[in-house]
């Protein structure tokens, strides 16, 4: 089986592209990442599945091909195709979403994440006193509640 060099470097370039590109905190640029690896995947799928020949339906011939395609690879990349997209439009509502909601598209860093990070690092008896005051924990609504106006049934 004969390897060539230039689509195994095109794979290559548009993995790493990819790689960069979902390293970003834009949101678009994740998902331009995440196309391009899935682009470079199915052509290494393409790549590995053989050499090109007759189609692969019983008693077709294309030109002087003795090999038959390997339908596999094929079917494969189709799926992978249709689930690219799939995900693709969740990843793309996500960011309308996130949008709509913050008005900006960069992926921030998560505040819980942060103050846990900086828990890690602190001795038990720090831990202790950063505990949430439950005597304050009540079931009348107050600003943390998730509806705020929602006077309950009363």
């Amino acid at each position: 089986m004969t390897t060539y060099l230039v689509p195994l470097i095109l794979i290559g370039v548009l993995s790493s592209a990819g790689v960069y590109l979902l390293l970003e905190r834009n949101l678009t640029r994740m998902l331009l990442g995440l196309l391009l690896i899935s682009n470079a995947i199915n052509l290494l799928i393409l790549n590995a599945g053989g050499p090109s020949g007759n189609p692969p339906v019983r008693g077709r011939t294309s030109g002087s091909d003795t090999t038959t395609a390997d339908p596999l690879a094929q079917a494969m990349i189709l799926t992978a195709i249709v689930i690219t997209m799939g995900v693709a439009a969740f990843v793309l509502a996500l960011t309308y979403r996130s949008y709509r909601i913050n008005t900006i598209e960069e992926v921030s860093n998560d505040p819980e994440d942060t103050r846990v990070s900086q828990l890690s690092g602190k001795e038990d008896d720090e831990i202790d006193e950063l505990k949430p005051n439950v005597s304050r924990d009540t079931d009348l609504p107050d600003e943390l509640d998730a509806l705020p106006g929602y006077e309950g049934s009363r």
